[in-house]
């Protein structure tokens, strides 16, 4: 039984909030029933080269991309595109924006004994650093959208730049729910779990002509790269619509669903207006209430997909979020290596207005609460 009972009107209909994995639409679920043939069969077979096919096609279509870019996918998600990062695409020395967990971890994997140590510019979690050009460096890598903490830095080339330098944005809550220029990177990386609505364990990358190059003439080299690191074979294996090992099918089905549906409502311009739209509901909300604040001081950093709002500390944001899960709204809880007295909401693309502006409604119910009961 709840502690406290969130009347029905004004609960959220879906309470799915979380930053990742994020809600799946019971038409992806459809589509998925409906598909469940290709379910169990070989990956190197027709149906599910198709499947790939159609998601590579369907993502294209989505962002724009500019003639010559290619859509790659491999196994393993982000966490893993950062060790190929490190094997396939940074030739000598990366530089780094790191403000916040994934963006570290991404310095982590390029600090290799093959590479130089790596220049990072290195800020406070809820702020967003920027590059200054580094002679020597062939890869400046950053954070699109810092999921821990909902700050977002622009995707733009490093102006004075080493020519041929290479720009790796790392877009996993991103993609698909903000706005940007594919001409402005080279590669974009994502996994599939967030704004595209499916499950992790697949890497996409949106890979320029200079990347692919770059990927060829690394791979060329005599730089000792295991397969499930290689660039070289995922494009190639891609270009087949295949992976090197075997996809999860069920991943690629729910995201074709998504796809196709992100597509009917406009593409990346459409979709980055709702998440936007959605967010700025709860960022306008939350800096005219008492208890809440945004998280992230300046507003051209703050993220349309992943909203970090502090608590004041006269109420405890974990027993907010426990009350709110007891009453079916879940995944509110802030990242945990933080450690601050907040709350995390998402509003990706399949999350609805309707249901943003009821779960505002149900954390002013359980606030007001809250404070009532530490004012006795």
């Amino acid at each position: 039984m709840a502690s406290l009972n969130i009347p029905v009107d004004i609960l959220p209909l879906d309470g799915r909030f979380g930053a990742g994995p994020s809600k799946v639409r019971a038409e992806q679920i459809d589509h998925l029933v409906e598909n469940q043939d290709i379910l169990g069969t070989s990956h190197r077979q027709a149906p599910v080269k198709d499947l790939v096919g159609r998601v590579r096609t369907g993502l294209a279509e989505f962002f724009g991309l500019p003639e010559g870019y290619e859509v790659a996918i491999g196994n393993g998600g982000s966490t893993a595109f950062w060790d190929v990062l490190a094997a396939s695409l940074i030739e000598r020395r990366s530089a780094h924006l790191s403000f916040g967990e994934f963006g570290a971890k991404c310095v982590t994997s390029a600090t290799t004994p093959w590479l130089e140590a790596p220049h990072v510019v290195k800020t406070e979690p809820g702020t967003v650093g920027s590059f200054e050009p580094v002679a020597g460096v062939d890869v400046y890598a950053w954070p699109h959208n810092e999921t821990s903490t909902g700050a977002s830095a622009p995707v733009t080339r490093v102006q004075g730049a080493d020519e041929g330098a290479l720009m790796v944005v790392d877009a996993t809550s991103a993609a698909g729910g903000i706005q940007m220029d594919p001409h402005e990177f080279d590669v974009y990386y994502f996994a599939p779990q967030k704004n595209f609505a499916s499950d992790g364990g697949l890497w996409f990358a949106l890979l320029s002509p200079a990347a692919i190059a770059r990927v060829e003439k690394i791979a060329a080299s005599d730089r000792h790269i295991p397969p499930f690191f290689s660039l070289q074979s995922a494009l190639e294996n891609s270009r087949l619509n295949q992976t090197l090992n075997t996809p999860a099918i069920a991943t690629l089905l729910l995201m074709e669903a998504q796809v196709e549906l992100m597509n009917e409502l406009g593409g990346l311009t459409s979709c980055a207006k709702a998440t936007t739209h959605n967010s700025n509901l709860l960022y306008s909300w939350a800096e005219s209430h008492e208890l809440l604040s945004p998280f992230v001081a300046q507003p051209e950093h703050r993220s349309p997909v992943i909203v970090t709002l502090d608590v004041d500390p006269r109420v405890d944001a974990t027993a907010l979020t426990k009350i709110l899960r007891e009453n079916g709204v879940v995944d509110t809880e802030p990242y945990r290596k933080l450690g601050r007295n907040q709350i995390r909401i998402a509003t990706f693309v399949g999350i609805s207005t309707a249901d943003v502006e009821r779960l505002i409604s149900s954390i002013d119910y359980v606030l007001a609460h809250l404070l009532a009961q530490a004012s006795r």
